[in-house]
């Protein structure tokens, strides 16, 4: 029925507007059909009468014509227009019409209130006088009533015709879909491969549809997934029953350098202090979800006066729920594995930030050894032969091959937060073959998006020696087979950091009579660290160029930038630092006036509730990460802004870009285009604001840390439950070979 209906109504609607298209043309040429028709009947009953006019008989004319039905009246005109005599239906309106040439005619139309009339006239003739003419008045009212029949006649037949149509379309679409179905269920029989009935194997529109439905049986399993991911709340109650029902009795262990709890000393008291990182944000709240252990380097003033015997301690301080296992490194060891080898080199090699990588043989001797000495912790906290290894980041490449020469049966997924080169760039690390077959004895490697992976695989089709599957984005070396996927991290919803947070009004109170700001200062904040990938001078330049631009918001605006000294060892960290505090400097002398400057510069770490605090003081916030594999504090600020008001003006480079839309995406590179996405931000109205985070904050809820970890695990329980069904398989057989 509803198939009929989508055909029946586009049909009547096109045969109903030519219908009323063609009645206008219609009823113009039947009316010009009927005055060609009364026009030569008058002629006909003008010759027949007119030597009854000559012989003046007029009166016995007038009989002769009154019956006629169509003859209205008949009447005699003098040569000089007079009416002289008329039939008793004449109109008392109607005058004599012009007269006609002599011996001719003459045809007129009239309209009275009545209805329309034909006057045709016709001039009589006799020798040496000009007796005057004779008129036929005709009624044309019948004209306008067979125009309506033929009118209803035509919407009839058309009516008919779309009935008609309909009913055989209805007809052969019902043949055809019976045959389709057929052959559809024809083809499927055989589970194996498609195949079609002899008379239809050349009808390529049925193969094409058989071998459709084919590809989407085999990845119906993956299809369910997508769905099941998509219709789950990801929380970590949810996290805990993915690990409790597809992960029973797992052990998960969390490999990182940074670690989620310092110990620092701080006047004869320890501090547990929280790092800056953004690793660290979002992985924290999982392992709290999964419990397990986390091995990292203890690099607190105080952590090893905190530890057991074992080098753990458990966390989180408040409500421990799992066990932090500490490594300790030498100088040595952290000069050349940290500093060197993952700062010095890997970190630039993969961030285009314009600055060169440096590699030296002993800096790699000491990321191996530090590796293996990670990798000796993960055996030695193992209490079964399968764990569940999460290794994180690019301080661990060599880390997933040490782990499975040890543990083979563990599954091993390896993230790497920080964007992956193009295959040119990658070419100058001279141990580029060593970092991709240790990444590819991870069971699944993540990046943050697509693009990331694409360079992935082709760095390893250059470098490796392997099979790349590009449909399924797997490597195959050996007998072992890594799933490549992008993972878009994110961070815990709703933030731990968001609890206990007083209201919008009360943050900006307090911010503002922190930092000595006017309660009418327009207020951006910028968190992150001294790094030069983050573009924190091309802010501050933006920051000028948009005071240059628009004067009116010197006074108005400040920037109130955060940003914790990291890596200060490095010569090119200590030079960001530097270059940007004298920028700040140069712009505040500049601009600056008694009580107002336009760039707030703080250099030192702030807790994540001091920078929720911030982040609800302010109108907006600005990340201009000249390279970012994520960038956390962009999804960090909309989570902060449960009120739906802040603008967030974010770098096209860091990969919250990607998801993050409502945000004013700006090229950081462009200074002058960055200052006006500033005034931009500065006067769009309530409504706007509003709109964009709302949209954003829903984005980041339903797209959580929880998700992102949870998609991560899923990958890896069907990837351990295949392991388990083919070594049933190869147990079975070898059991049927050797009774």
């Amino acid at each position: 029925m509803r198939m009929t209906l989508r055909f029946a109504l586009p049909l009547f609607l096109i045969l109903g507007g030519i219908t009323w298209a063609a009645s206008p043309l219609t009823a113009n040429l039947m009316t010009r059909w009927f005055r060609g028709d009364i026009e030569l009947r008058s002629q006909l009953l003008f010759d027949s009468l007119k030597d009854a006019v000559a012989d003046t008989q007029i009166e016995t004319l007038f009989s002769r014509v009154r019956n006629d039905q169509r003859l209205l009246a008949l009447g005699f005109c003098s040569p000089s227009g007079n009416l002289l005599q008329h039939s008793a239906g004449w109109p008392k309106p109607l005058g004599c019409p012009a007269r006609p040439p002599d011996g001719g005619r003459l045809f007129a139309m009239e309209r009275l209130k009545s209805g329309p009339l034909s006057m045709s006239a016709f001039a009589l003739s006799a020798p040496g006088t000009d007796p005057g003419y004779l008129v036929f008045v005709h009624d044309l009212r019948f004209i306008d009533s067979r125009s309506r029949w033929a009118d209803a006649y035509l919407a009839g037949l058309f009516a008919l015709l779309a009935i008609m149509a309909v009913a055989v379309a209805v007809l052969v679409t019902r043949l055809t879909m019976r045959g389709w179905i057929k052959a559809v269920r024809d083809g499927l029989a055989n589970s194996a491969e498609p195949v079609l009935p002899d008379h239809l194997a050349e009808a390529p529109e049925i193969a094409s549809l058989v071998g459709d439905v084919h590809r989407m049986l085999r990845n119906g399993g993956n299809l369910r997934a997508a769905n099941d991911i998509i219709r789950v709340d990801w929380t970590a109650e949810s996290l805990k029953h993915l690990l409790k029902t597809e992960l029973p009795e797992t052990e998960v262990i969390v490999v990182s350098n940074r670690e989620p709890y310092l110990h620092n000393d701080v006047d004869g008291r320890i501090q547990i202090q929280r790092p800056a990182s953004g690793l660290v944000t979002a992985l924290e709240p999982i392992t709290r979800a999964c419990g397990g252990t986390w091995i990292a380097h203890g690099s607190g003033s105080a952590d090893a006066r905190t530890v057991d015997e074992h080098d753990h301690v458990l966390v989180p301080p408040e409500s421990p729920s799992y066990v932090l296992r500490r490594i300790w490194l030498s100088d040595e060891e952290l000069n050349g594995y940290y500093f060197g080898l993952a700062n010095e080199g890997i970190w630039p090699l993969c961030h285009i930030a314009f600055v060169r990588p440096t590699f030296r043989a002993s800096d790699w001797h000491q990321y191996v050894a530090v590796n293996r000495k990670f990798a000796e912790a993960v055996i030695a906290e193992a209490k079964t032969t399968n764990p569940l290894v999460l290794v994180q980041d690019y301080h661990f490449a060599l880390l997933p091959r040490m782990i499975r020469e040890r543990l083979p049966d563990a599954t091993i997924i390896t993230f790497w937060h920080i964007p992956w080169p193009n295959p040119e760039m990658f070419s100058i690390c001279p141990w580029r073959e060593e970092i991709l077959t240790g990444l590819l004895s991870s069971s699944i490697l993540g990046f943050h998006t697509q693009f990331h992976c694409i360079n992935f695989l082709e760095a390893v089709d250059r470098f490796l020696e392997c099979h790349i599957d590009r449909e399924h984005s797997t490597v195959t070396t050996g007998s072992r087979t890594t799933l490549i996927r992008p993972y878009p991290i994110s961070i815990e919803w709703p933030p731990t950091a968001l609890a206990g947070q007083p209201g919008i009004p009360e943050c900006r109170r307090t911010v503002r009579e922190r930092f000595n700001l006017a309660a009418d200062i327009m207020l951006a904040v910028g968190v992150e660290r001294f790094d030069y990938t983050k573009g924190i001078t091309d802010r501050f330049r933006a920051v000028e160029s948009m005071l240059e631009t628009h004067p009116e918001w010197i006074g108005r605006f400040s920037l109130l930038q955060i940003a914790a000294p990291s890596r200060s060892q490095l010569p090119a960290y200590r030079d960001v630092q530097t270059e940007a505090q004298e920028t700040a400097r140069l712009i505040n002398e500049r601009f600056g006036r008694d009580g107002w400057t336009p760039i707030l510069l703080v250099a030192r770490h702030h807790e994540p509730e001091e920078v929720f605090t911030l982040f609800r003081a302010a109108d907006l916030c600005v990340v201009s990460s000249l390279h970012d594999g994520m960038n956390l504090v962009a999804k960090e600020f909309v989570a902060a802004r449960d009120d739906d008001d802040g603008v967030l003006v974010l770098s096209t480079f860091a990969g919250a870009s990607r998801e993050l839309l409502e945000a004013l995406i700006v090229n950081p590179y462009d200074i002058q285009a960055m200052g006006e996405a500033i005034h931009q931000a500065l006067v769009m109205t309530p409504e706007q604001r509003k709109e964009r985070m709302h949209l954003m904050r829903d984005m980041v809820a339903e797209y959580n840390v929880h998700f992102w970890a949870g998609r991560m695990l899923l990958d890896a329980a069907r990837m351990r439950k295949r392991q388990n069904i083919e070594s049933t398989t190869t147990t079975m057989a070898g059991l049927n070979e050797h009774p």
